[in-house]
């Protein structure tokens, strides 16, 4: 069930595996503006879906309710062992799509620091995945045997890839210039 889960479900399952909540909690923290919401952000009946689905797929329970001031009771969910372990995979795993990378990477990464964990392993990772592709794509460029359009998108597609190689490496570079793996991770 983990693999068929969304982005959005992603997000909801590493905000309730940070601490127990309930889903307006999490709907305030994912709403444009919010804490992870600047970059990702997801509607409060969406967040409302996810929690379903993620109750259904085992990977969080609910713990308690949470009685409302002027409101209905909130039920209060907590990540379960299993719902932990498939969160952190999913948080080490490279974004496959260069067109995912600028939105899906990022939210990886905001989420891997708010959890309190070393984005190293991601960003190196991301940084694995992405060396070939932009080795390809600057084969295709000198071949030029594209029409103008898949010269134009093939371009655009090389320029995103390189700025996300740069952005990882100024990442692995704050995170510690005297750590010999962030420097040996970052051959081209």
């Amino acid at each position: 069930m983990a693999a068929e889960l969304s982005a959005n479900d992603w997000a909801v399952l590493a905000l309730v595996a940070e601490h127990p909540t309930h889903g307006w909690a999490l709907a305030g923290k994912l709403a444009p503006g919010g804490e992870v919401g600047s970059v990702w952000s997801i509607s409060r009946p969406i967040v409302y879906h996810g929690l379903d689905r993620l109750e259904r797929a085992e990977l969080i329970r609910a713990t308690g309710i949470e009685r409302g001031g002027r409101g209905p009771h909130r039920v209060v969910f907590a990540a379960t062992p299993t719902g932990k372990k498939a969160l952190d995979e999913w948080l080490a795993a490279p974004v496959e799509r260069v067109r995912d990378i600028r939105s899906l990477f990022l939210l990886k990464i905001v989420l891997t620091e708010r959890a309190g964990l070393d984005p190293e392993p991601l960003l190196v990772a991301q940084r694995s995945a992405l060396v070939p592709l932009v080795v390809w794509l600057e084969a295709q460029l000198d071949e030029g045997s594209e029409t103008p359009g898949e010269t134009t998108a093939t371009a655009f597609r090389l320029e995103t890839a390189s700025a996300i190689l740069r952005f990882i490496d100024g990442m692995l570079d704050r995170s510690g210039p005297t750590n010999p793996r962030r420097r040996s991770a970052r051959t081209l």
